[in-house]
């Protein structure tokens, strides 16, 4: 165990954790909801510090990032735990394993490991992923700094509920963001995420202003945010509240963990598709269905077809020096 930053001790016992917008208060021998971070006589503990569930190599396209580095691997990581509650969790193993009490499991990968292991490895990135890194913050931001120091790029696949008092208290900021916009309506939030909407929209607005590259992922369920009204909201809140240039990854659902709706059909990915465009952003794509244009990136001024994807592999990519080479537009994204 190693004590926790971001709280505040409150009295009597209890101490006010505000690492994310649970904020949760938290009595003396209890865990917040994340199932992590823990209260013993009043200090704060992480109890997953330096302690991996998950670690493997992984193309950066499969974050998705688009737009980062691409064609390069990232080193990622995780630990057990996540503040979010979702039933249609992929990772729900892992994620969901040190709930109401549950075990804490993981082998011991101190910062210093992760980055040389990055390196051996041959990674561009270390990538906070898996679960949601935010529950592991603390050894998040002493890896982040020693991997920048080393050249390394930090990304975060998150679901979007770090305060941004925290960002700010941990000192770095990730280089790049993949942040789950899930839905577009509190409801979604609070009965199948157990969480809010609003804090994940202040989340994504904080993260472009500081300048960290952002994609933001939707995964579309049908019957539960896969309205035209609600994707419209979404693809018009990228648009006019965090810029046109940030991609939109519309992702395919399949049954997974509690949630038992039927796969997102094609014809569903490629309105959504097609909602994005028509609504003025830049770069849309379409996830988990492979052989689809959409999983391209066409020049936003000309339509010059040029980052040509397979999944998670670049098959072609003709930008050069960030521009496109048929009209010369700027193609918004860190491409070095």
């Amino acid at each position: 165990m190693k004590e926790a930053r971001f709280y505040d001790k409150t009295g009597g016992g209890t101490v006010q954790c505000y690492l994310c917008n649970h904020r949760c208060a938290i009595a003396d021998g209890k865990r917040g909801v994340c199932g992590v971070r823990e209260n013993h006589g009043g200090t704060l503990y992480s109890l997953v510090y330096g302690k991996v569930i998950a670690a493997h190599v992984d193309p950066i396209e499969k974050k998705p990032l688009f737009h980062y580095k691409p064609a390069t691997d990232s080193f990622s990581i995780a630990t057990v735990g996540c503040n979010f509650s979702c039933q249609h969790c992929q990772n729900w193993d892992i994620s969901q394993r040190s709930k109401n009490g549950g075990e804490i499991v993981g082998r011991e990968m101190p910062p210093e490991e992760v980055v040389e292991t990055t390196i051996q490895n041959k990674c561009a990135s270390v990538s906070y992923t898996y679960t949601e890194p935010t529950i592991f913050m603390e050894y998040a931001a002493d890896t982040m700094k020693l991997a920048r120091e080393r050249g390394l790029g930090n990304v975060f696949v998150s679901n979007g509920y770090t305060t941004t008092q925290a960002f700010d208290e941990a000192g770095i900021l990730p280089d790049a963001n993949n942040v789950d916009l899930k839905a577009f309506t509190e409801r979604f939030y609070r009965e199948v995420c157990g969480a809010r909407l609003e804090p994940v929209l202040e989340t994504l607005k904080y993260l472009v202003k500081k300048n960290v590259w952002v994609e933001v992922t939707t995964l579309i369920i049908p019957g539960y945010n896969d309205s035209p009204k609600e994707l419209k909201q979404i693809a018009e809140f990228i648009k006019n509240e965090l810029g046109d240039f940030v991609p939109w990854h519309v992702s395919r659902y399949h049954p997974d963990y509690k949630l038992r709706a039927p796969a997102t059909p094609v014809e569903k990915l490629r309105e959504a598709y097609d909602i994005g465009l028509q609504a003025g952003l830049k770069y849309v794509y379409s996830g988990n269905i492979p052989h689809e244009d959409s999983e391209n990136t066409q020049c936003p001024n000309c339509g010059e077809l040029i980052v040509e994807r397979y999944g998670y592999n670049i098959a072609r990519n003709k930008i050069t020096g960030g521009k496109c080479p048929a009209c010369t537009e700027k193609i918004d994204g860190v491409w070095s």
